[in-house]
């Protein structure tokens, strides 16, 4: 066959290819086949040197006259298939039944109590403060009033860094540079992540705290009663009772811990089946957190003057506020990424 019935004869092999094609992936294909770099086509274009210089203008435009109705051809054929298509899923398509509903992610429970607490202190003019997890043996002990003998560092399973640098064991560092930084009155809350050598049913390697301090000209036990039973009530409730008992701790003196009336039972010690409370062992209680009015050493090491100034401090576990607000029971659920559980917060 010479090179012009060659080229006349792709519009009918192109016609009779289409009949048979299923698919969209067929069709492009059969593109590739006819209108490729190797096609149909494009072989046939190569025996151009065999024509005369006088033939080859016209056959020129004879190729671009096919080349576009084989083009043409196909984009008609792609057109009826994706019409078919679509007219196939709109006559399955039931109106009546229910659309899906966008799948919405919703905050972490620790964030959403970590964020509840600090707007209760917000709203008392409180300033939140953040820094490094990575912090100096000073600030995140000696400051405190913690040399590198003190018994109280024991309790607090540090992770070493490098000699003299740590991960925070908690947040009390921001307390120690916000005071190194500015002058009283000082009133600010830090949360944030802390780190401790633990790892068990109720305790992680990592978790979040928030610590508090009051600094200013006489500060006493009573502003620091009144502001952690304000707190408390603002969280869970006006009806909470509160209570303050004798601590230790070594950046505060005197100390005290902080008990709430128990979430479960309402503080009775008991359900009202007659049940005894396993959350607070019938006591009605529950520790929330640690306060005491600053120790004098710690505002000797940021330079305050002890005569001039006074100032509480306190600390709290978000998971705690967390597991006692949601009524979570395992500490582990927090860090599983279960999608199960973090669904049931969307709207806590």
């Amino acid at each position: 066959m010479d090179i012009q019935s060659q080229l006349q004869s792709l519009e009918k092999q192109l016609a009779d290819a289409l009949q048979n094609i299923e698919s969209l992936q067929d069709l492009d294909t059969q593109r590739v086949n006819f209108l490729g770099r190797k096609g149909h086509l494009a072989q046939i274009m190569s025996r151009l040197p065999e024509l005369s210089p006088e033939e080859r203008p016209l056959f020129g435009q004879a190729a671009n006259a096919i080349k576009t109705s084989l083009t043409q051809m196909l984009d008609e054929r792609k057109i009826f298939m994706e019409n078919a298509k679509e007219a196939s899923l709109l006559a399955s398509f039931d109106p009546s039944i229910p659309g899906r509903a966008p799948w919405n992610g919703s905050l972490h429970p620790i964030t959403k109590a970590m964020e509840e607490v600090c707007s209760v202190f917000q709203n008392m003019g409180y300033e939140i403060v953040v820094g490094p997890e990575v912090d100096t043996d000073f600030h995140c002990f000696e400051a405190l009033n913690m040399p590198p003998e003190h018994p109280a560092r024991d309790m607090q399973d540090t992770l070493y860094i490098q000699d003299k640098v740590v991960l925070r064991t908690h947040t009390s560092t921001m307390q120690i540079r916000t005071m190194l930084e500015r002058k009283p009155p000082v009133a600010i809350i830090a949360p944030g992540k802390v780190y401790r050598r633990d790892s068990d049913v109720t305790h992680t390697p990592m978790f979040h705290q928030i610590e508090g301090l009051l600094v200013d000209k006489n500060v006493t036990m009573t502003d620091l009663r009144g502001t952690l039973t304000a707190f408390l009530r603002a969280v869970f409730g006006s009806n909470t009772k509160v209570r303050f008992r004798p601590s230790f701790f070594p950046f505060t003196e005197p100390s005290v811990e902080v008990d709430m009336s128990c979430t479960q039972c309402g503080g009775k010690g008991h359900h009202k089946d007659g049940s005894p409370c396993r959350i607070c062992k019938t006591t009605g209680w529950l520790e929330i957190l640690g306060s005491g009015m600053v120790d004098p050493a710690v505002f000797e090491s940021v330079g305050y003057d002890p005569k001039e100034i006074s100032g509480f401090a306190f600390g709290l576990g978000v998971e705690r506020i967390a597991m006692l607000k949601y009524g979570i029971n395992d500490l582990r659920m927090n860090f599983e990424n279960d999608a199960r559980y973090l669904a049931q917060f969307a709207g806590a």
